[in-house]
């Protein structure tokens, strides 16, 4: 395609204000192809850069596309690229790696400090018609795998990187906190992993309603359960091993410390809103727990892809609306207000209202 044609792309121009804009088709370079997007999800940090205009040290300071979660058809190639034709169905791994420093070397290229990640000013996203991608960031979907699982496995490797940082085990039994797409997702790699047991905690009944169709053994309310009695009941007197926190409430990363069992592993997902959060670090210490951070992911793709084909997993169950593209600021807002009622918000650039 040439550099002079143009496609509609959503562009936010400021906090709270994001139209439908024509902007050129990007041309690929000789490593990238160029993808046709068919389905791409509105994520936390989308709805944050709308709301806020920056989330930490980024800041959009200029008219950015958001939009990181997605799957569509390979259009063109460039001279180099020989993973992937035209006519393919892929998966998008958002976050392009340097592949020379020690991070990269080592197979922890999420930690890469030269990454150009999609929907990160100053990089553009895909919440657009076309998006060129460097070719070994493409995976192929199976032909029993939809579009919709494709654009699901980012937030799922968040998941699975999560689980596997914390070191699962087949016999563990584990509880998310929060159970928004992260959340939800997060189950899903646990189980997909091999957990014993899974177990989800969120405020909203919705989405602890939506955590029990999707395979949890039980779920929490934390505002009127007594969360560790409640744990205690669902387990038998056994606990938890593992706790992955993804809600980025500072109560529930400050409580997470009692809710697991001695000896056992927290791994940190969810973002606060600031950094400083009290923890007994005395706790901590005497019930000897391994603690874990987590930044997006790294050599998930493959294993998603895999994990889901052998499964009866129905992660696109998480997907609660669709919107073409021209209603994107229709999209964006529900996402920020309806936290009742949505979880999953897809955007289809190709369909029309």
């Amino acid at each position: 395609m040439s550099q002079s044609k143009m496609m509609a792309a959503a562009v936010l121009d400021k906090p709270m204000s994001i139209g439908v804009k024509q902007v050129p088709v990007p041309e690929p370079k000789p490593d990238e192809a160029l993808i046709q997007v068919y389905c791409i999800g509105i994520c936390g940090s989308d709805v944050h850069y709308y709301e806020h205009g920056r989330i930490g040290r980024y800041e959009v300071k200029e008219p950015l596309i958001l939009g990181h979660e997605l799957a569509g058809t390979v259009v063109q190639t460039g001279d180099q690229v020989t993973n992937v034709s035209v006519g393919d169905r892929v998966a998008v791994e958002p976050g392009v790696t340097c592949g020379r420093c020690a991070y990269c070397k080592s197979g922890r290229y999420n930690l890469c400090p030269d990454v150009v990640f999609m929907a990160t000013p100053p990089v553009d996203g895909a919440w657009a018609e076309y998006v060129a991608v460097r070719s070994d960031f493409l995976f192929k979907l199976p032909d029993d795998m939809s579009f919709e699982e494709g654009a699901l496995l980012e937030p799922l490797s968040v998941g699975l990187h999560a689980v596997r940082r914390g070191r699962i085990r087949p016999e563990d039994r584990v509880l998310v906190l929060g159970l928004g797409p992260i959340g939800l997702l997060a189950i899903e790699a646990a189980k997909l992993s091999g957990a014993s047991q899974v177990y989800g905690s969120d405020v909203v009944e919705f989405r602890r309603d939506l955590a029990s169709r999707i395979g949890a053994a039980g779920v929490i309310n934390p505002l009127s359960d007594d969360v560790p009695e409640r744990l205690k009941e669902l387990t038998g007197g056994e606990g938890v091993d593992l706790i992955i926190e993804t809600s980025g409430n500072a109560v529930a990363i400050g409580s997470s410390i009692g809710y697991v069992n001695r000896g056992g592993r927290i791994v940190f997902v969810g973002l606060p809103t600031k950094d400083a959060i009290p923890v007994d670090i005395g706790a901590l210490v005497d019930a000897e727990l391994d603690v874990y951070g987590v930044f997006r992911y790294a050599n998930t793709y493959p294993a998603a892809i895999r994990l889901l084909q052998s499964s009866s997993s129905r992660i696109r169950d998480i997907i609660t609306h669709e919107f073409p593209l021209d209603r994107i600021q229709e999209a964006v807002e529900l996402a920020r207000t309806q936290k009742d009622t949505s979880v999953k918000v897809m955007i289809y650039p190709g369909r029309t209202s």
